[in-house]
């Protein structure tokens, strides 16, 4: 401690274990770096506030949904009574004030003279601004939008705590598909928790491997109330988020930013249970209107088949198919006849060209002249002799005979 009289420090450097600030020093220096920031303009939305009737001054929490950080804001009785902003847990509200640090117990707050409402057109600017920018991001393109399964076993979800969207949601889906099973999550749909409580289900929901659908669904509500559905990480959330995904947060006038991200929107609650799963009666009908019409068209086909069927039976090839057979044999034993007299005629021809043949062959062959006893003189080299010249006397011949051959020598 420093004794009185003791000058400390001037600045936090020159602090040392022998020469420290004291608490009221440290409270004024940081009272007088606060207060050097100045008035300033804030936005936030109220988390907590409870008026104090009779009390100068009231006290309230403002907080950013987004940043998910806290102030705490004082404004006098006076100066909330003149205001036209509705001062309630949820509303999002504009504060002119100027930072204070009360050194008595270290407390930090905003000390507010003037609290205005957030205009409905500029909500519905700011909204505009960010689904351009969402929308140039690709977020809302039809093509990264799943489709819902035909027949979910399971399906997610995200309401508010025992609200009428959740009854209608239920009682429809399991009128028209008593088989369904929902694993619910109630959630906080509006105030400064909603954007907190809703992501945290959609995620939980979404590493549940049985939900095949999850459906976030809401009653509708002024605009203020479903400025948690149009906040930018709920909608960067819900664009994640792997399960196919419906939005069914208001009427149809309604279009929060997560009407569009979502892979189905719905005007309502009662319209997503009907989009989610199918109604069980109208599906049967549907089999059954589909199993008249196939065996219309069963029949009908059989009866074509038939019909042609008795037209092919009835023609005369096939009313007595054999005669067929016997047209075909009686043209076979035709050629089969014709066959055998062209052959016999074609045998008659050779024979007698070969009986000619034989003659001429037998008139010109020289075994005919031997016959008529002429002979055939050939030397022992075989040599036919023609002439005297041929074989000179002495020399020894074979004449050739029609009966035999006889050996000879020539004289002279």
């Amino acid at each position: 401690m420093h004794a009185r009289g003791v000058t400390a420090p001037a600045s936090a450097p020159l602090t040392t274990p022998d020469a420290p600030w004291s608490v009221a020093v440290v409270s004024e220096k940081i009272r007088g770096w606060i207060a050097r920031l100045g008035d300033v303009w804030v936005e936030g939305q109220v988390v907590q506030f409870t008026e104090r009737p009779g009390s100068w001054m009231q006290y309230l929490t403002l907080r950013d949904v987004e940043a998910e950080a806290s102030l705490s804001v004082k404004i006098p009785s006076r100066a909330l009574a003149t205001s036209t902003a509705r001062i309630e847990k949820g509303a999002r509200v504009l504060v002119h004030a100027k930072p204070d640090f009360w050194t008595g117990n270290g407390s930090f707050a905003l000390l507010a003279d003037e609290v205005r409402p957030v205009g409905v057109g500029e909500l519905l600017a700011r909204i505009e601004h960010l689904r351009r920018i969402l929308a140039a991001e690709g977020l809302f393109d039809e093509s990264r939008k799943t489709r819902l399964p035909f027949l979910p076993h399971v399906v997610g979800l995200v309401t508010g705590r025992n609200s009428d969207a959740k009854h209608d949601v239920m009682k429809n889906a399991l009128l028209r598909w008593p088989q369904v099973r929902f694993e619910v999550r109630e959630v906080a749909v509006q105030g400064p928790s909603a954007v907190r409580e809703v992501k945290a289900a959609i995620a939980e929901l979404d590493a549940r491997p049985e939900v095949e659908v999850v459906v976030v669904a809401r009653g509708g509500g002024a605009l203020e109330d479903l400025l948690p559905f149009s906040d930018e990480s709920l909608v960067r959330a819900a664009a994640a988020c792997r399960t196919p995904l419906v939005s069914a947060i208001g009427h149809e006038q309604d279009c929060p930013l997560l009407d569009l991200v979502a892979d189905l929107r719905a005007s309502t609650p009662t319209d997503a249970a009907k989009r989610v799963v199918p109604d069980v009666a109208e599906e049967r009908r549907r089999v059954e209107q589909a199993r008249r019409t196939m065996r219309h068209a069963l029949r009908a086909r059989l009866d074509r088949e038939q019909h042609g069927l008795d037209g092919v039976r009835s023609r005369p090839v096939l009313a007595r198919p054999e005669s067929m057979i016997e047209h075909r044999e009686r043209e076979i034993a035709y050629r089969v006849t014709h066959a055998r007299h062209v052959l016999n005629a074609a045998l008659l021809r050779a024979s007698g060209e070969i009986g000619r043949l034989e003659a001429q062959v037998r008139a010109l062959s020289p075994a005919s002249t031997l016959e008529r006893g002429y002979a055939v003189v050939q030397r022992p080299d075989g040599h036919v002799v023609r002439s005297p010249d041929d074989a000179a006397p002495g020399t020894g011949v074979r004449l050739r005979l029609a009966a035999g051959e006889l050996a000879a020598t020539v004289d002279g």
